[in-house]
């Protein structure tokens, strides 16, 4: 099919873009790597009134150091984020998870501000930022304003950005010294959606588990924060039976779906063995 008509602008600056969004009203959409939203444009499943083209603001393919945590810009490619020296020092577990996302075509088109701002439930990124404590940071005609990862992600395909909000970047802590971490995910193929991911980072005190930080992709109508699953782990032993005994609560508060790939029955199963699985991979890392 073809694409309905739509407006075009290319916008050279942040600000000149979030004027043209203000502008185009709440039936615009913004163009970042376009893994995403070409398709839909293509089978009219999006039908905007005018198109924000990101490509030439150079400033939001910027990652930078930020003091104790990393800021990624919104347009820098996963391709970008997998090879850049900050990430794979400071947020391996965002290095290690692109590196799944997709095919190679894909991560050097799509973006890791696109793939938040889309909100897929079946992506890989939007529960690695939760499992990391990211804050989306965002501008609009009204300024500035800081989403942490936890009220980003409102539903399915749907986050808190208002219509004129413009997605510029995200801040990640840095993870210190001690900190382990996995991302493990069951899908059919290597170019496939996760049936179920985990994001997993594990900070060792000696034999045991000080910290656990767990977060799940397609769950429910919005990644998952897997609470139950770090009060279990939190001072148990390093063990096999530990990370059973708490990947059990992969599945405590979920609303997984069910669809052609597996019922919610079966995903709630996958979720309790993968979480095992990434305690026991980001304990040993």
């Amino acid at each position: 099919m073809i694409p309905a008509a739509f407006d075009y602008a290319r916008p050279r600056s942040v600000d000149e873009a979030v004027r043209a969004l203000a502008d185009a009203g709440e039936d615009a959409k913004v163009l970042a790597g376009g893994q995403s939203l070409m398709p839909l444009l293509r089978l009219r499943l999006a039908i905007p009134d005018a198109l924000i083209d990101l490509g030439r603001i150079a400033a939001l393919r910027e990652i930078r150091d930020d003091g104790d945590a990393v800021v990624i810009g919104s347009m820098a490619t996963h391709h970008q984020v997998i090879r850049d020296p900050l990430v794979r020092a400071h947020l391996p577990l965002i290095a290690r998870t692109t590196e799944t996302v997709a095919d190679p075509a894909v991560r050097h088109r799509g973006t890791f501000g696109g793939s938040l701002a889309h909100a897929d439930p079946a992506g890989d990124l939007p529960a690695v930022a939760l499992a990391l404590d990211a804050v989306l940071l965002v501008r609009s005609p009204r300024g500035e304003r800081e989403i942490p990862a936890a009220e980003f992600f409102v539903d399915w395909m749907t986050s808190a950005l208002e219509p004129d909000e413009l997605l510029v970047g995200v801040r990640v802590p840095k993870l210190g010294p001690g900190w382990g971490v996995h991302y493990e995910k069951f899908h059919r193929t290597a170019q496939a959606w996760a049936i179920v991911g985990v994001a997993c980072a594990v900070r060792r005190d000696g034999d045991s588990v000080a910290e656990a930080r767990v977060a799940l992709t397609n769950m429910g109508p919005a990644p998952v924060r897997a609470g139950a699953v770090e009060d279990a782990v939190r001072g148990r032993p390093i063990s096999d039976d530990s990370f059973r005994s708490a990947g059990g609560h992969a599945a405590d508060g979920t609303e997984p779906p069910s669809d052609l790939h597996g019922s919610s029955e079966y995903r709630s199963h996958l979720a309790t063995v993968l979480t095992a699985r990434a305690l026991a991979a980001a304990a040993a890392a």
